[in-house]
């Protein structure tokens, strides 16, 4: 199967194919008639399987990792496991951070709302910000 026909059937692009053959991923064949590579049905379940880990945060690197474990023959679910438990720390983390800055910034319009327009200083750029108290 030709790349354009693999990323149709998969809902990709040719170049997401491309880039994940050129990282080692997927095995084509060469055709040694005209020089395609020729995807089977290998490359597209290891596709599936590439396209469902970047959709659940895997990195590249970290697919490279499973991939690896599985083409040796181990399991890579311990692996998968303690990968996304890594991540959901991580994305928590990250989401309580904007959390609290999304209050800060509710709270910068409330305060701002009442406060006129002040042409700059060299004192001050903009008072909005520089007297803005969190609270």
């Amino acid at each position: 199967m030709k790349v354009s026909k693999m990323a149709e059937m998969l809902n990709t692009t040719a170049d997401t194919v491309r880039y994940y053959t050129q990282q080692g991923f997927l095995k084509p064949l060469k055709n040694p008639f005209n020089g395609y590579k020729d995807y089977d049905q290998n490359d597209i379940d290891r596709l599936k399987f590439i396209l469902s880990a970047r959709k659940l945060g895997f990195s590249v690197k970290d697919i490279g990792n499973i991939l690896m474990h599985s083409d040796k023959g181990s399991t890579a679910c311990p692996l998968v496991r303690n990968i996304i438990e890594q991540r959901l720390k991580k994305t928590e983390s990250e989401f309580q951070h904007t959390l609290a800055l999304r209050k800060r910034m509710k709270n910068a319009i409330s305060q701002w709302q009442q406060k006129p327009d002040i042409q700059p200083t060299g004192q001050m750029i903009c008072h909005l910000i520089e007297d803005f108290e969190e609270s």
